[in-house]
């Protein structure tokens, strides 16, 4: 299945994209797309449902992020060789992990903007895995039966804040809409193996990634039975699985983003996002809800 949440933001509805490619609005089934709707019974009786009874969504309304209720935005580093290479940097012995703040997830097709002060935004296409039952301690062999599904994820990235402030990956990794998710969330019977899954990122209509999940250093089931070791996870949790290489800062000069500057990156079977770069403002309005308090 393909899962959706259309609307205006903060306001999303759960929805469902049908065999022929329509937006079918499941708010009469379910009241959201998230913890409570991502174990393997509750998406069982949405596998049941006769999508045709289901109501046609018109127009094209905004796609929210295809989970609500995140808990936990976990990411992981370095995970493709050719992209540490292009980093300058080893690659690693086991997983390198951090967090993305759940304040910067925001729908796939809404606006990324510039932090203040931000010189260094990159860009970093990524394989997002979503919890769909708690996991402790899980062996790497049933792993993916944890998994509720898959999505696309940009993990914007602002460099200088990441690498040259002193320390903590997570300085740069999660600014207000630097975690677009979706267009969908595919339920994991969709996606028999997330080890063969293409991915592309364009800047300004060229192409700047293209990579495929098969290259990952480490793969999708053993980053889920490393990270239960060290936190439980929980159902709508996401982790984002690194990037392949093509990212602005292993570029000959470095290239990042500015104003105006449009993005579109895709995964095989998980859809497609378009984000256009703009300045910061405080009315930056991120996750559902306004943001306050920026500096």
């Amino acid at each position: 299945m393909k899962l959706v949440r259309h609307g205006n933001l903060g306001k999303e509805k759960p929805g469902l994209i049908d065999a022929e490619g329509k937006l079918r609005d499941l708010s009469g089934v379910i009241t959201d797309i998230g913890p409570d709707q991502l174990g393997d019974a509750a998406l069982a009786k949405l596998r049941k449902l006769r999508t045709a009874n289901l109501p046609l969504v018109k127009g094209k309304p905004r796609l929210g992020s295809p989970v609500s209720g995140v808990g936990k935005f976990i990411a992981i580093g370095l995970n493709y060789a050719d992209h540490a290479a292009e980093s300058g940097l080893p690659i690693p012995k086991e997983p390198i992990m951090f967090m993305k703040a759940t304040s910067c997830i925001q729908g796939p097709n809404d606006p990324v903007m510039l932090p203040k002060g931000s010189v260094k935004t990159d860009w970093e296409v990524e394989l997002g895995v979503v919890m769909g039952a708690q996991a402790r301690y899980v062996p790497q062999k049933d792993a993916l039966r944890f998994v509720a599904g898959y999505c696309a994820v940009n993990d914007v990235s602002e460099r200088e804040f990441q690498i040259e402030r002193g320390g903590t990956w997570d300085k740069g990794k999660g600014c207000d809409t630097f975690g677009p998710l979706g267009p969908w969330l595919v339920t994991r019977d969709d996606v028999p193996n997330p080890q063969k899954l293409g991915m592309w990122l364009d800047l300004n209509g060229q192409r700047v990634q293209t990579g495929s999940t098969k290259t990952m250093i480490f793969s999708v089931a053993k980053i889920v039975s490393y990270v239960s070791r060290f936190m439980t996870l929980m159902p709508g949790d996401v982790i984002t699985t690194g990037t392949p290489p093509g990212v602005g800062m292993g570029m000959k000069p470095p290239l990042f983003l500015k104003k105006g500057d449009v993005m579109r990156l895709g995964i095989d079977g998980l859809g497609e996002q378009r984000q256009v770069v703009v300045p910061f403002r405080l009315s930056c309005r991120s996750h559902g809800r306004p943001a306050k308090g920026l500096p």
